[in-house]
């Protein structure tokens, strides 16, 4: 079903919140004397768009504007998923240190504009719209890093940001026009289709097309070679800013990449699997990819004394695990990956919200700081940061075991033998590195100069929720996996 602008417009509601919003947070920023208010209303305005998604009605899909965007259960699943990276985003602002001397109004119209780019990211079905907006989501990433003008570092995070995106952007555009140029088309049903149908298919030219517009979407999820910038845009940004990066800007990345690599560039077979182009090795450049992404981000971890860069060189590890499920081209992987976003979602939001606690009240981000937390008033986060680590290591009894439970079955179903080894041996490293936090928290003497924590009602009601999520989904899963499986479906529709 191929929809008008009007008729679009029925399920682009949540689009319509944001765009709303973000103009009203304009207006009031010229208006309203008390600028904190202004983040209030905009976690409001995060909450609207994430119940207008849940409201959404389940429909086998259809075109938005003349086949622009894409509605479907996919969409669904990664827009849901955004909006609670910017409801997190939003709530750890409203009780950041660093964010509180910012320009309020500019800074939460920008978050909420980022957001609305990612929503579009999740829905493309072009490849024009597709690029549009990852540069809509990149110029405000640029923006939202370097948003803290006294900041030396903030601003170096942001130039580098800003120099990776561009030259990353640049390679994506230049791929996509040989691709524009083999089959004539940006739609991605009409790329399939010419790319499938039987004839003479210049293998060379779409896989090197294919590598540059990888460029621009492994440089989103941060995997290796394009995860120069996350180290170091991750330690100089604002810390909620770099929890949205790390959470949201990964998410929007997956589901573009998924969602051109798969009905786009492949097909779906009747067990279930899917089925690359013939000639065209994208799946072994990606596999080789995963494996060196997980592998790079845990042994860079291992010498890492700041916490904020521990977990962005954790955050490429991360990309690459979730990668192992893109890999096996099944059903059954895009399940895995899909539930491991959600699990990497909740627990890594909750590792950067005790940092923020943390440096809120050390003004702090280095390993030290953490010595003896749990004995200096820091008890309470002190043990929801194990439960954060040990998730994202894979400790059983938590969310984050679960998805890579899954993500190891989907790779040993699919007889990708070496890559579980490497996963698993991955794994083993992870430990030790996030052994370190906790064994400085717990068993560690302060030196005194550390300074207490001070308990903050706002920030410690969100960490009780995502350490309880941990561990409850770890135990009771069952409805993350459901929601996963409903989101497998691409709406694909005829030529």
């Amino acid at each position: 079903m191929d929809l008008g602008n009007y008729a679009s417009l029925a399920h682009f509601g949540p689009e319509l919140v944001l765009g709303g919003g973000i103009l009203l947070l304009v207006i009031l920023d010229l208006l309203m004397a008390d600028k904190r208010r202004l983040g209030d209303i905009a976690l409001l305005i995060a909450v609207v768009a994430l119940l207008l998604i849940a409201m959404e009605p389940v429909t086998p899909g259809a075109w938005l504007f003349h086949r622009m965007l894409v509605f479907d259960s996919f969409a669904i699943f990664f827009r849901a998923l955004i909006a609670l990276a910017a409801i997190v985003a939003i709530w750890m602002s409203i009780g950041s240190e660093e964010v509180l001397g910012c320009d309020q109004g500019e800074y939460y119209a920008i978050l909420l504009a980022s957001t609305f780019a990612m929503f579009l990211m999740a829905e493309s079905a072009n490849l024009l719209m597709a690029y549009l907006a990852l540069e809509f989501v990149s110029l405000t990433s640029y923006i939202l890093t370097g948003f803290l003008r006294h900041n030396r570092r903030s601003l170096e995070a942001a130039l580098k940001y800003l120099i990776y995106g561009g030259v990353a952007s640049g390679t994506m555009i230049y791929g996509m026009s040989w691709i524009f140029g083999i089959t004539g088309s940006l739609d991605f049903t009409v790329i399939n289709h010419a790319l499938t149908t039987p004839g003479a298919l210049p293998v060379l030219a779409v896989f090197i097309s294919l590598v540059l517009i990888l460029a621009g979407m492994g440089y989103k999820v941060a995997s290796v070679p394009f995860h120069m910038w996350a180290p170091d845009v991750y330690q100089g940004a604002p810390i909620p800013i770099t929890t949205f990066l790390a959470i949201g800007s990964k998410a929007a990345g997956f589901a573009l990449l998924t969602r051109f690599f798969f009905p786009a560039l492949s097909s779906l077979t009747a067990a279930g699997n899917w089925q690359a182009l013939k000639g065209v090795d994208w799946p072994e450049l990606l596999l080789f990819i995963c494996m060196i992404t997980m592998t790079l981000g845990n042994l860079a971890a291992l010498q890492q004394s700041n916490m904020k860069r521990l977990l962005a060189y954790s955050s490429i590890a991360q990309a690459g695990y979730a990668l192992m499920g893109f890999v096996v081209l099944s059903n059954d992987g895009i399940r895995a990956m899909l539930f491991y976003l959600f699990a990497y979602y909740v627990m890594d939001a909750g590792a950067f919200l005790v940092v923020m606690i943390v440096a809120n009240s050390t003004g702090r981000e280095d390993i030290d700081a953490y010595r003896g937390l749990a004995w200096r008033g820091g008890i309470v986060p002190a043990v929801a940061l194990t439960i954060f680590l040990f998730s994202l290591t894979g400790i059983p009894l938590t969310i984050g075991f679960i998805g890579k439970f899954y993500l190891f079955a989907a790779v040993i179903r699919g007889r990708f033998y070496l890559l579980a080894i490497v996963g698993v041996l991955n794994s083993v490293v992870s430990l030790y590195y996030y052994m370190r936090p906790i064994k400085t928290m717990f068993l560690d003497t302060p030196n005194g100069d550390e300074g207490a924590v001070t308990v903050d009602f706002w920030n410690y009601g969100l960490m009780g929720v995502l350490a309880c999520a941990t561990i409850v989904l770890g135990l009771y899963w069952a409805p993350v996996l459901a929601f996963a499986t409903r989101s497998m479906h691409f709406f694909t529709g005829p030529v």
